[in-house]
């Protein structure tokens, strides 16, 4: 009971106090308010900054939008956005307002009031360049005598996303007499700099994005091109067919054939080094260079012999390309062929056995002075296989290849069906066997009646 009183005395006490507090203290209640006021504002400058990133995804427009909202409410005289460039570690301004000539210079990520807050991922403001460190004087002096500026007083802060810092907001001169920043700008601009950093993130996320639906589209072009320099397979009896199934949007396999006679047909199947648009450019050549040049010459060495001068000329270092070469005379029976490095074609005779035919030079690209050797072989009543390795080691669940032997057992379930299904029937057959295809799959074949 007595304890319960004492309480309410207590209580009437902080009342009165409180009371006579509000009566004579009248002022500190309104500067409560003003600070609520100001908080206030920069809740909504944020959430208006927000707002307008969200309106475009334009990263040059984001960046401009970002400086003028932000010189607006901090009262600076200049401000600028860095993006860092890992590549070069350095510093590029992207955006900048009243401050001239930025964009010249690469700025080392460890100089200046920047690189500190880069590292420190802390905003930082330097009250007077010309009272603190030296180092720091010594960039602005020499940053403004390249820029036409004078810096009186930084506020710089880092643009953190997901715990890493892409940038700067840079900003010089407070529009006051003495042109100082104070404590309460820097934590403005603290706070500003984290939707800006997101926002910017964004921007350039989106036009990377953007980049790279173009470049795709660009590949899906290429790959549409290089389709069209393939072989078309006819329905009528005629005695070549091809089959090419890219690993990924674009090759580096290639096959062509034709007629350039009468019953006599030339040929030609490709493979290049590596993978990837360099690669697909190479084929590209190789290809288009054997199709104009196959028109008008019908000897196998002399034509490889060729291809590999041109080739040897322009061809990046360390590429090359496999080839073989091959005329099928029906009138004489009668096969020509020269290899540059290529796999060993399969050739299936009528009474169902197989052989080789292994002559082979080095690849195309890599001796410019090599001259190949053409070989004419009797060929009569049988099938040959040009293929590339992508076919042979094509590798099951277990990480076994097909090999030679495992390609064999195919041609041979579905040698009696047309050739221009034949190939079809092989390639699906293989690929539903579970087998995972890494490389481009390319098989050329050849039936001698």
């Amino acid at each position: 009971m007595n304890n319960d009183f004492h309480h309410i005395e207590k209580y009437q006490k902080i009342n009165e106090y409180q009371f006579i507090n509000n009566m004579f203290f009248g002022v500190k209640k309104k500067e409560l308010s003003k600070t609520d006021d100001t908080s206030s504002k920069d809740l909504e400058l944020v959430t208006k900054m927000n707002q307008e990133f969200a309106k475009s995804l334009d990263l040059r427009e984001t960046l401009n939008n970002s400086l003028e909202l932000i010189i607006k409410r901090i009262n600076a005289q200049a401000a600028n956005i860095f993006l860092i460039d890992h590549k070069n570690q350095s510093f590029q301004c992207i955006a900048s307002k009243h401050q001239a000539y930025l964009e010249d210079f690469e700025i080392p990520i460890t100089q200046g009031v920047m690189g500190k807050a880069a590292v420190m991922k802390q905003c930082i403001r330097v009250g007077d360049v010309r009272k603190d460190i030296r180092e720091i004087a010594e960039f602005y002096f020499d940053l403004d005598n390249k820029t036409n500026f004078t810096t009186y007083s930084v506020l710089c802060s880092p643009l953190i996303v997901s715990d890493e810092c892409i940038g700067v907001i840079h900003c010089l001169n407070k529009k006051t007499n003495d042109k100082l920043f104070e404590e309460n700008d820097r934590k403005l601009l603290e706070t500003l700099s984290g939707p800006a950093a997101l926002a910017i993130n964004n921007a350039k996320m989106a036009k990377d994005l953007i980049d790279k639906n173009r470049m795709q589209k660009e590949i899906e072009i290429v790959g549409e091109i290089q389709k069209t320099l393939l072989s078309q397979n006819k329905k009528e009896n005629f005695p070549i067919a091809g089959i090419n199934i890219p690993a990924k949007v674009v090759s580096g396999d290639f096959y062509n054939f034709s007629e350039i006679g009468d019953g006599i047909y030339g040929f030609g199947v490709a493979d290049v080094s590596g993978k990837g648009i360099k690669s697909s450019l190479l084929m590209s050549k190789a290809s288009s260079l054997y199709r104009c040049l196959s028109k008008t010459m019908f000897s196998a060495s002399e034509l490889l012999n060729l291809l590999n001068s041109e080739i040897c000329e322009t061809a990046a270092r360390g590429m090359f390309v496999t080839m073989l070469i091959g005329i099928y005379d029906s009138n004489k029976k009668k096969l020509s062929l020269a290899n540059a490095g290529h796999e060993p074609p399969l050739i299936l005779s009528k009474e169902g056995k197989f052989s080789n035919f292994t002559e082979a030079g080095p690849p195309l690209g890599i001796m410019s002075k090599i001259k190949y050797k053409e070989t004419t072989l009797d060929f009569s009543n049988s099938s040959m296989y040009i293929f590339t390795d992508g076919i042979t080691e094509i590798k099951d669940t277990r990480g076994n290849m097909l090999e030679s032997d495992g390609f064999k057992d195919y041609i041979k379930k579905y040698q009696q069906a047309p050739n221009y299904e034949r190939l079809n029937k092989i390639v699906e057959d293989i690929i539903k066997s579970g087998r995972i295809q890494k490389d481009d799959l390319t098989i050329v074949v050849i039936d001698s009646a």
